[in-house]
């Protein structure tokens, strides 16, 4: 099957859907996914046991709480929390962020809870 190649718009997709911390997947590299979020408010602790996540902030800012310090993310900056550390991603204010992780990744980690999104959802 020959895949339709052509650039992604990250403005035009985040008109698409307007619900906070639930990932969008736009595209695929291998095993990786691209997913745009909009966050707002405070998420949850949790890890990714076995895969690191990058956070890419598009529009806005974010802040990433870790056990012992919480980092600022401004917009046109990334970071990436590796693998089996516990976070908790929050914003004050809306903010867009692009996140880069492996398929099937749950938003979550292994904790379920209302704020767990679907792990397939394409925009």
């Amino acid at each position: 099957m020959k895949k339709d190649i052509k650039p992604i718009n990250f403005l035009k997709k985040f008109e698409k859907f307007s619900e906070h911390w639930s990932p969008k997947v736009i595209s695929e590299l291998n095993d990786y996914q691209f997913k745009l979020v909009k966050v707002k408010g405070d998420f949850i602790w949790h890890n990714h046991e076995n895969t690191d996540e990058a956070f890419i902030v598009i529009e806005g800012k974010i802040f990433i709480e870790f056990e012992d310090k919480t980092e600022k993310i401004n917009k046109g900056e990334m970071i990436v929390v590796p693998k089996g550390v516990a976070h908790r991603p929050y914003a004050k204010n809306q903010a867009k962020i692009l996140i880069i992780e492996p398929s099937g990744v749950v938003n979550t980690g292994s904790v379920t809870d209302k704020l767990t999104a679907p792990t397939d959802d394409w925009i």
